[in-house]
């Protein structure tokens, strides 16, 4: 068995940023994913982001779930913390660790298939309780690791690689993130890294529960014709069924576009991918404005991509509980267990 494995030694004219990292420093190992997944342009991202903010890289903790989504932390931040939780629990697991130790920088990556559906309580608590962390959801509206079922966040009407139409009403998991009380919502696409590095960084930067969906197409099982959420908008789906241990190599688009501007996309087969970009005039402070605005595009077929909503006092769930401003983990048993006395006080506070 082969492995491939990145050579160790950086070519010394790379750049270094203020706290002595080069960008190489930020990557972790080579991806497995499909060739032209989405998902590899979110690691390049978040890469990009995190070289850019001067974060040390012992600094963040990653967390994430099961998919193909979930395995994308391994391909970036090598030398940060990390954690693979069970299905859909990746929001309590990185909550928990919140809380243990405020002073990480937390990143919680994600999948429509973790948290739209068996995640889909997790996530909302996380929302609703403001916990300090970047989610992250790679959407792509299938289970790519199950062979291509519809996911939660599969339109209505859309059409799998076998034909079969989607019957069931969508999860729209940014609406979802607005309405819960998230304090930084935005969505994009992973074809537009001049647009996602920005919305990334200043995810990790905001100070509350900061939410970014995603649109990152499968390549593999969701390339073809009445897909919403691919490359291959339009294409024909037989041509992606018949290979399943042949994947063929495409090179990854992008797109560049101005404010308030609908583009369609080109893809590999000719088909068109709609985007709209917010205005610069829009106002991403009014959090039932910025639903309103969503809704009404959604409704013309268009994808609206940018920074939808923030509040710029954003509580996080530190402030709410009213916690130590030391972390819980560098406490001593004498704080942690305060004695018999103050467990009487505080149940006789509960009677």
């Amino acid at each position: 068995m082969t492995y491939l494995v990145k050579p160790k030694l950086h070519h010394p004219s790379l750049t270094h940023n203020k706290v002595g990292y080069t960008r190489r420093d930020y990557e972790g190992r080579i991806s497995t994913l499909c060739a032209g997944c989405g998902h590899d342009s979110i690691s390049a991202a978040i890469i990009q982001a995190c070289w850019e903010l001067d974060i040390e890289p012992h600094r963040v903790a990653k967390l994430s779930g099961i998919g193909c989504s979930s395995k994308t932390p391994d391909y970036f931040l090598g030398a940060s913390h990390g954690f693979n939780t069970v299905h859909g629990r990746m929001p309590s697991v990185l909550t928990g660790a919140n809380l243990a130790n405020r002073d990480l920088l937390y990143l919680g990556v994600s999948g429509d298939g973790d948290s739209a559906s068996i995640g889909l309580g997790q996530f909302a608590n996380a929302m609703r309780r403001g916990v300090n962390m970047a989610y992250i959801v790679e959407n792509n509206g299938v289970y790519g690791l199950t062979k291509g079922q519809f996911s939660a966040t599969a339109d209505r009407g859309s059409k799998s690689k076998k034909g079969v139409i989607n019957s069931d009403s969508p999860i729209d998991l940014v609406g979802l993130a607005l309405q819960l009380g998230a304090t930084y919502v935005a969505r994009s696409f992973s074809g537009d890294k001049a647009q996602l590095v920005p919305l990334i960084k200043g995810a990790i930067k905001h100070g509350g529960a900061a939410f970014i969906d995603i649109i990152s197409p499968c390549v593999t099982f969701n390339n073809h014709g009445g897909s919403t959420k691919s490359y291959d908008y339009v294409r024909q789906h037989n041509e992606a069924v018949s290979r399943i241990d042949f994947m063929e190599q495409h090179s990854e688009i992008t797109a560049e576009y101005p404010p308030g501007e609908v583009i369609e996309v080109a893809q590999h087969d000719g088909s068109l991918l709609r985007l709209r970009k917010l205005h610069t005039d829009y106002d991403p402070t009014d959090r039932y404005a910025a639903l309103s605005f969503m809704n009404a595009h959604q409704a013309r077929g268009e994808v609206v991509t940018g920074l939808l909503y923030i509040d710029p006092v954003a509580h996080d769930l530190h402030v709410s509980l009213n916690t130590n401003e030391t972390p819980l983990n560098a406490l001593g048993v004498g704080a942690l267990c305060p004695g018999a006395k103050a467990l009487d006080k505080i149940n006789a506070a509960l009677r």
